[in-house]
C-alpha cells in the first residue's frame, strides 16, 4: 500500500500487497506471490486466470503496482526464470 509516497508493509505478513479478499490472497500465495515485486514476473492475464482472482482484486493490484512504479510482465516469463520463495521449495 502506498500512502503519501511511502510503501506500507503489513507487519503481520511482511507483505506490501493491497488488502485483498481471502480467495485472491490464496490465489496469489499459491504461485508464490507475497510482495508487489513478485507480480512483475507474471502477465496480467496469468494473474487473472488464477482461481480466486476477480476484477476488484485485479483493480486493487493494478493501482498498487502503478503507485509503486511497477508493472506486470508484458510477455510470460518461463517458471524456471522466476524467483521461487524459499518457503515454496
Amino acid at each position: 500500500m502506498n500512502v503519501r509516497g511511502h510503501t506500507l508493509i503489513d507487519k503481520s505478513t511482511g507483505s506490501d500487497l493491497p488488502k485483498l479478499a481471502a480467495p485472491a490472497q490464496r490465489a496469489l500465495a499459491s504461485v508464490g506471490i507475497n510482495k508487489l515485486e513478485d507480480l512483475v514476473s507474471f502477465t496480467e492475464d496469468e494473474i487473472m486466470e488464477l482461481h480466486g482472482m476477480g476484477p476488484n482484486a485485479m483493480q486493487q493490484i493494478c493501482q498498487a503496482l502503478a503507485a509503486n512504479q511497477l508493472a506486470f510482465a508484458e510477455i510470460p516469463i518461463p517458471p524456471r526464470h522466476r524467483s521461487v520463495p524459499e518457503n515454496a521449495k
